[in-house]
């Protein structure tokens, strides 16, 4: 089935790489991860690097939009793409947005 399913897990925040008093772990915007797997992903492909405690990204920070223009890249769209709403045009990303190609099969 991942021949034509693509699996992608993501959250709007990453978890600190630190216990809190609570003994908890709050919402971390400075470094976090994501997976893809299936339809045109790498399988074992891993992008990117944090410093060594996870505080901060230090080799291939990207952003929302790169992540999307991989996962419609991966499907087979086109991320330079738009739709139509009647005559507006709605693009998949903004433009100039490139997919990351080192995890693309």
């Amino acid at each position: 089935m991942l021949e034509d399913t693509l699996i992608v897990t993501l959250a709007e925040f990453g978890r600190t790489p630190g216990i809190n008093s609570s003994l908890g772990r709050d919402h971390f915007a400075s470094a976090w991860s994501m997976s893809m797997t299936g339809c045109g992903i790498k399988g074992g492909a891993c992008y990117g690097k944090s410093d060594a405690l996870g505080n901060k990204v230090v080799d291939g920070e990207v952003g929302a939009g790169q992540v999307f223009a991989t996962i419609y890249k991966a499907l087979g769209i086109s991320p330079a793409k738009n739709y139509y709403v009647g005559s507006r045009p709605i693009p998949l990303v903004d433009a100039g947005m490139k997919p990351i190609t080192a995890v693309l099969a």
